[in-house]
């Protein structure tokens, strides 16, 4: 291994801790008070071996049953006083804990929605819960019992260690002839420990992505009797994970098989030494009892102490999947001083040599176009499959950042304005026309969340959507289920279309909008996206050429590049590839 890996791996030992301690400055009256819980806590445990000496003397030293049954009552209500301190320590490190993680998991999920479609591109959604839900909670066990036992267990290991040694500095000497070998052994195993829990979790992110494809694709699932082959996929993917986790199951036993017959074993022997001491009458029955009450605690402070970094080595992997994913940056970014494309009526659009390709190394998707989009005009992307349609129009929004050249809006580098500016004028209608889980209502108002009902009830008109949203029995505040699975395709593009036209966009990108439907439902979308692309910038993504008619203008691509461009009829005229496209989709 190079010497950057060895560093790499020595500071990763406290990365979760590095990482997470800014997120609890906010939280320091709830951490004071624990941590006051915390010592007053500890200070009677420690307390207790000393009473516990005094109360064995009593009662077979001197026989005094007075001061047996004061030392008794006195030993209960230290207790009830630690049972205080510890409700209080749990509950304040508890409900930070809880705090701590929300607002991470809302820093994370907000980090998610704003990185580029680059990125989700290569993740699955599964893989990407899996950090919020159970990295996450992971992380939660960090910071509401990991760090107040390591300060409590390392309080005893001290205090005890102290009080040994005033007791008798030769058992002690005994008593810790066993550390070294359990820190030995939780270090080295710690760090084995680490890996394989961070293998479980790679391997039940991957168990989960699986879960959810099938989810999200139950019909096609259904549709294909592939449910068999869809379990098979994932019992395999549970069963990796399950092979990883039985294996990190090896490495904790061993590590606390280890420390049991260590720690323990070391007592066994300081027993034997004390009690020949007792038998010389070097010490008495009370202090060979309260020392062996510390010498267990020591002993199960340091096999505690081993625990916890076992389980703060788990606890490693999810911080560095959680916080990688936080310190990502986007490849989609606002400039410094963002430009307005504001102005009056429909936009301009123009790419100006514009070439892109998705990674370094990969073919061009569009190479050297140059092409300008007149304020409200209408422009159909007509080609052969992957001849750079999608990404052309992706490049507008911002989806992608070009390579080389540039896009403009009223005559304004996109990358020069604010990202949600240049998004907020532009509408997109997907070719899947997906919906969210909510009401019909809701989803007509994704765009704008402050309309009213009139309005949206409008907007639906126009996307000849009201009459069947009124027909069914709770109208607009009808749930149409996970993606719009209770919906027609047909009515889901028109809700789509809806939600569109409320938004209000100066610029209309449309995805092959009708693809899919059947004559009926395709008439009354077509008939939507007429009305919608009226006095709007509008660039369509053409797949069914007897659907781009009404275009004003045709762009011809062609393994990325633009071949030609102009309306139909003299496309047909002069351009082969259009002339050959349309005439086999005229006779399929």
């Amino acid at each position: 291994m190079s010497d950057s890996g060895r560093r790499g791996r020595s500071r990763i030992s406290l990365f979760a801790v590095k990482r997470l301690a800014p997120r609890l400055r906010a939280h320091r009256p709830a951490l004071a008070g624990a941590g006051v819980c915390l010592l007053l806590s500890t200070a009677i445990g420690l307390a207790f071996p000393l009473i516990v000496r005094y109360l064995m003397d009593a009662a077979f030293g001197n026989g005094d049953a007075a001061l047996l049954g004061t030392i008794a009552l006195g030993l209960l209500g230290l207790f009830v006083l630690q049972g205080v301190f510890n409700f209080g320590e749990t509950y304040w490190l508890g409900a930070t804990g809880e705090r701590v993680v929300t607002q991470l998991r809302d820093e994370l999920f907000s980090k998610l929605v704003a990185l580029s479609p680059g990125f989700h591109a290569g993740r699955t959604s599964g893989e990407l819960t899996s950090r919020l839900a159970s990295d996450c909670s992971t992380l939660q066990q960090i910071m509401g019992h990991q760090i107040a036992e390591l300060v409590r267990q390392g309080l005893f290991l001290v205090g005890a260690a102290i009080l040994l040694t005033l007791l008798h500095w030769q058992l002690m000497l005994t008593t810790l002839t066993v550390a070294p070998v359990v820190v030995l052994a939780g270090f080295a195993l710690g760090r084995l420990l680490r890996r394989r829990s961070t293998e479980v979790q790679d391997r039940l992110a991957a168990a989960h992505a699986v879960a959810d494809e099938a989810f999200g694709q139950i019909e096609v699932v259904q549709g294909f009797v592939r449910e068999e082959w869809e379990r098979e996929r994932y019992r395999a993917g549970i069963g990796t994970a399950l092979d990883a986790a039985l294996s990190r199951a090896v490495v904790r036993a061993l590590l606390f098989g280890i420390l049991t017959v260590v720690a323990f074993g070391g007592i066994v022997v300081v027993l034997w030494q004390g009690g020949r001491l007792v038998l010389a009458a070097q010490i008495t029955a009370g202090q060979l009892v309260s020392f062996l009450l510390y010498a267990f605690s020591v002993a199960a402070a340091i096999m505690a102490l081993a625990s916890l970094w076992g389980s703060y080595q788990e606890a490693q992997g999810a911080a560095r999947r959680v916080f990688d994913l936080l310190d990502r940056e986007s490849e989609i970014v606002d400039p410094e001083a963002p430009e307005s494309i504001a102005g009056d009526g429909p936009p301009e659009i123009a790419f100006e040599g514009v070439s892109f390709r998705y990674g370094e190394g990969e073919p061009w998707a569009l190479e050297g176009i140059g092409a300008t989009i007149a304020p409200g005009e209408v422009v159909a992307l007509v080609g052969p499959s992957g001849a750079g349609k999608t990404t052309f129009a992706s490049l507008i929004p911002r989806f992608w950042d070009v390579t080389e050249g540039r896009v403009s809006v009223r005559g304004i580098d996109v990358r020069a304005s604010g990202v949600a500016e240049l998004r907020s004028r532009i509408g997109i209608v997907p070719q899947d026309h997906p919906l969210f889980a909510g009401t019909i209502g809701e989803n007509i108002a994704y765009g704008r969340p402050d309309a009213d009902r009139p309005a949206i009830e409008a907007a639906a008109e126009a996307a000849h959507a009201r009459e069947f949203i009124e027909r069914l029995p709770d109208g607009y505040d009808t749930r149409v289920g996970e993606r719009g699975v209770r919906l027609s395709g047909g009515q889901r593009q028109r809700i789509a279309i809806a939600r569109v036209l409320l938004k209000g966009p100066e610029i209309l990108i449309l995805d092959e909008a009708t693809s899919g439907l059947d004559a009926e439902s395709e008439a009354l979308v077509e008939e939507a996206l007429q009305h919608a692309s009226t006095g709007r910038t509008t660039v369509i993504i053409a797949h069914r050429l007897r659907t781009v008619r009404r275009a004003d203008r045709l762009f011809v691509l062609d393994r990325g590049r633009l071949v030609d461009s102009g309306p139909h009829d003299a496309l047909i005229a002069r351009c082969e590839l259009y002339a050959r496209l349309y005439e086999g989709q005229q006779l399929a």
